[in-house]
């Protein structure tokens, strides 16, 4: 490997250290970097020399320590990439340009500061293996990175306190269904697959709204299509018959942006047993519900809301955004006879379990008009709830497509 480097990285003075580093390990890391900055060769050999030039006390472990740090500085994320490398850390912040927050088992945990100039350079590193860039001009960007992880960066003046960045990591496994539920949500869950029920799921940010879809489609016989359209490619999916869609955002003198009502639009004709929409909200609302309900049973979506009547009235008001000339009664029925199920999920107060509360099924009847012409509030029909602590079946499944 050739390395070089115009200039040495900035000084450490304000740089991210661990609980366990001292500051004078900091100060080799750095004279570290500045030595080799200009010497090409292997990097991991030249630092592994210098640092046991600089720090010959040190113990094996300690040295090893120090050349990751360095290596990171010079041809990594620097202080981020111990935490990119942690599997047990979900998320990666930097907030305001200066420190630095990850989430670990659902827990956030401030870890450190850098410096402004830094940051600034972890977001070109960033960024320049998937040729986007961010700059005042264009001052949001939001990415998926080659290993599967998603990036969102904010400049200023957006970002009013100083370049944000947020680097979000998504496992690899599907979880069982049985991680979310237990014996009897499971078997309604089974039910509702069977019976090739449409389905969204709702919850709250990190809910865990993306694996329990993945949960759900590993239940589904292995024989059956899958076309999945996404913002960003996020849902681990171990089906073999699987096509992935990704919308593609605009990009500064790049192509046209590709949006998710176009991708669910082209995947109605590439012969799907189940579309599934990593989440709505936008105008793929539209495509969507005329999807579910033109024989396109078994569908999957999710949804960012508080509950399941929540969820239905979200979606019903982004298709009144799609569509504003529609009237709200045939909104309503055309989303009572579309979706089947709204399936409920939530993070639990210690932050790491994601648990379902509560299963509802619409009722597909023809919405009453009210006295000023309106349709009234959407009607579900509880199928399985939480509320006596674990989830309990209640009613049974009246729905289905199969």
């Amino acid at each position: 490997m050739r390395f070089t480097s115009a200039s040495p990285p900035p000084a450490p003075a304000n740089a991210a250290v661990s609980n366990n580093d001292s500051r004078g390990d900091q100060k080799i890391v750095f004279d570290v970097c500045k030595r080799v900055a200009n010497v090409h060769g292997d990097i991991r050999e030249i630092v592994d020399a210098e640092v046991r030039r600089l720090a010959p006390l040190h113990t094996a472990a300690q040295q090893a320590d120090i050349a990751e740090q360095a290596v990171a500085r010079l041809n990594g994320l620097g202080e981020l990439d111990r935490f990119l490398h942690d599997p047990q850390i979900d998320e990666v912040m930097v907030n305001a340009g200066r420190e630095i927050w990850i989430e670990r088992a659902g827990i956030l945990e401030h870890v450190g500061s850098l410096t402004t100039d830094r940051v600034d350079l972890l977001i070109e590193r960033v960024l320049a293996p998937i040729g986007r860039r961010v700059d005042r001009s264009s001052p949001i960007v939001d990415a998926r990175l080659p290993d599967g992880a998603r990036v969102c960066a904010v400049l200023p003046p957006v970002a009013v306190e100083g370049p944000t960045l947020c680097i979000r990591r998504f496992a690899n496994d599907v979880r069982r269904l049985t991680e979310f539920t237990n014996d009897a949500g499971g078997a309604v869950c089974r039910a509702v697959l069977g019976h090739r029920c449409n389905i969204v799921v709702s919850g709250a940010t990190s809910s865990g709204k993306t694996s329990l879809v993945a949960a759900l489609l590993a239940s589904i016989p292995t024989a059956e299509r899958l076309v999945i359209v996404e913002d960003t490619a996020e849902l681990p999916v171990t089906a073999a018959h699987t096509v992935r869609l990704e919308a593609r955002q605009q990009m500064v003198d790049g192509p046209p942006p590709v949006d998710l009502a176009q991708l669910v639009r082209t995947s109605l004709r590439l012969r799907p047993d189940r579309i599934v929409v990593g989440e709505v909200r936008g105008d793929e609302v539209l495509a969507l519900v005329q999807a579910m309900n033109t024989g396109h049973d078994g569908s999957i979506s999710t949804c960012h809301a508080n509950g399941p009547l929540d969820a239905l009235l979200r979606l019903e008001s982004l298709v009144l955004q799609a569509a504003p000339t529609w009237p709200l009664a045939a909104i309503r029925h055309q989303l009572a006879r579309s979706v089947d199920v709204i399936i409920h999920v939530e993070r639990g107060a210690n932050g790491r379990a994601r648990r379902i509360t509560e299963i509802s099924e619409v009722v597909a009847t023809v919405p009453e008009l009210t006295a000023n012409g309106n349709s009234g509030t959407p009607t579900l029909h509880t199928l399985a709830t939480s509320k006596t602590g674990s989830l309990t079946q209640v009613a049974e499944l009246t729905r289905g497509r199969r």
